[in-house]
């Protein structure tokens, strides 16, 4: 079994069971998935997100397995995934209390507590009208900016997120006098991360489906050609000239992939992004 209790849960649970415990909160219930449900949760007046795993089972283990996709196996990946991220100086949810029993991964029993980022919106929200009312060139490059450096600074510290999508990108509204005027500083928050995989060094295949699902999800929001180059210089941290040269293969790839999540996404949902 393994515990971390921060306040005020460290003092609220003392001397009793924990996984019990966790059980017993209540609050608004934001989605439930197999063999997982997050909530929020208010104490003292400060809100909590709470995610609690009861085991997928050997079922949904084996449907992920087959279909190609890694299985989430409890709260831990969330838990060592924001412990990098913290290490690593990346903006990311507040892990303060995790749980982990069990030694069956179709069974185990785990959860995750982190504190709740507000006011706040994603990205995906923010975003949404920007094709109609384009915003400030420089509020925007801001974001950009920051999405890019978040983004590389994740892969450099060996996470890759696996729903790298903007909507996982909370935003929080900060200025900062610069001369005559106020200059946009973006706070920015990347959360959502239970199925990150956390490793010394994240694979290329990783790194790229990363960068796809980023693409995908802005394809509509109005960026032009020269905000895209913005931010693969960002990324890459390198002039354009050597990105187009060294990356040729991932750039193409990209167009492609984000074409094809696109026409995935609307055969399931129907209508645009």
């Amino acid at each position: 079994m393994r515990l971390t209790l921060l306040e005020p849960f460290r003092t609220l649970w003392a001397g009793k069971d924990a996984f019990a415990e966790v059980e017993r909160l209540s609050g608004k219930v934001y989605r439930v998935m197999p063999g997982r449900r997050t909530l929020r949760v208010e104490i003292a007046g400060e809100g909590y997100f709470v995610k609690i795993h009861h085991g997928a089972g050997w079922r949904e283990i084996f449907n992920n397995l087959v279909r190609g996709r890694l299985p989430v196996l409890g709260a831990g990946q969330e838990w060592q995934a924001l412990t990098r991220l913290a290490e690593a100086n990346v903006p990311s949810m507040t892990a303060i209390a995790f749980g982990e029993q069990g030694w069956n991964p179709a069974r185990r029993r785990s959860f995750i507590i982190t504190r709740e980022i507000a006011p706040a919106v994603d990205l995906e929200a923010y975003t949404l009208n920007w094709r109609e009312s384009p915003p400030a060139s420089t509020e925007k490059r801001a974001l950009i900016a920051e999405v890019a450096r978040m983004t590389r600074q994740m892969h450099l510290t060996g996470v890759n997120h696996r729903d790298c999508y903007i909507c996982h990108f909370l935003w929080q509204r900060t200025t900062a006098p610069s001369g005559f005027a106020e200059k946009i500083v973006p706070r920015l928050f990347l959360i959502d991360l239970h199925r990150a995989q956390v490793r010394a060094a994240v694979p290329r295949r990783w790194r790229d489906k990363d960068l796809a699902a980023l693409y995908f999800s802005a394809l509509e929001i109005g960026l032009t050609r020269l905000d895209r180059f913005y931010f693969l210089r960002i990324y890459f941290a390198k002039p354009l000239a050597d990105i187009f040269r060294q990356e040729a293969t991932l750039l193409a790839w990209l167009e492609r992939e984000a074409l094809r999540l696109k026409t995935r996404f609307q055969k399931k949902f129907g209508g645009q992004l």
